[in-house]
């Protein structure tokens, strides 16, 4: 891991060296969630949105953060809606970011897809492999924990994310040595319009700080950068 972490630090040093301004770019996948549904203005105020803003704020035109998140889709591949099969899965691979962060598994959790349960570690492993076998560069991707429902809503059931969902996550992460964001915990239901899914503006925001500061805030790439614009 360490080795890891001193090629990507001396990769972004060289880009940064022959660049003013280097373009790292950050992949947002998720479902309705990320896509920002709900929000009058998604583009400006779905948390990847805002991610991007916390990021530009810190190192101006350096960061770009594309939402590839699709509504109602989910990380099984037997699932009524499977995110993988959307062209935002090859769209991801044509951008080649420098991170990923993976956020599926609410929709999963709808009796009808979670019949399936038993291939939701192997669906998500996969994913991982596909994404990381197409792509030379061999993006950071991190795992996030899907946010809490509140209360269970269109078949969508919160004890199924804590019990068993999230636990997958956690082990998937830890046994591929990925970084892992718990975005469940503390994620208080007044942050979430009247569906109680989906989060509200200040609901993305709280999302954002917290990829933010688990990812990027006092990391070694975030070090690399303010030592290079000293």
């Amino acid at each position: 891991m360490k080795q890891t972490a001193s090629i990507v630090i001396l990769f972004f040093s060289l880009v940064l060296s022959t660049q003013s301004y280097a373009q790292i770019r950050v992949a947002c996948i998720g479902n309705s969630i990320t896509a920002g549904f709900g929000l009058e203005h998604p583009e400006q105020d779905a948390y990847p949105a805002v991610l991007g803003k916390l990021l530009d704020s810190e190192f101006p035109n350096t960061f770009e953060v594309r939402n590839f998140g699709v509504s109602a889709r989910t990380l099984l591949f037997k699932g009524d809606m499977p995110w993988v099969n959307e062209p935002a899965f090859k769209d991801v691979l044509n951008y080649m970011p420098h991170y990923i962060f993976i956020k599926l598994g609410t929709n999963d959790t709808k009796p009808h897809n979670w019949q399936y349960k038993d291939e939701f570690r192997m669906d998500l492993q996969t994913l991982i492999a596909m994404i990381q076998d197409s792509d030379t560069l061999r993006p950071q991707i991190i795992l996030c924990a899907p946010i809490p429902v509140y209360p269970n809503n269109w078949g969508i059931r919160d004890e199924i994310l804590v019990n068993e969902i999230i636990p997958i996550i956690q082990s998937v992460a830890k046994d591929n040595n990925l970084r892992f964001i718990d975005l469940h915990t503390n994620m208080a239901n007044n942050l979430y319009l009247d569906d109680n899914v989906h989060p509200n503006i200040e609901g993305s925001k709280v999302i954002a700080q917290k990829i933010f500061n688990s990812v990027f805030y006092n990391s070694e790439i975030v070090k690399s950068l303010k030592n290079n614009e000293k």
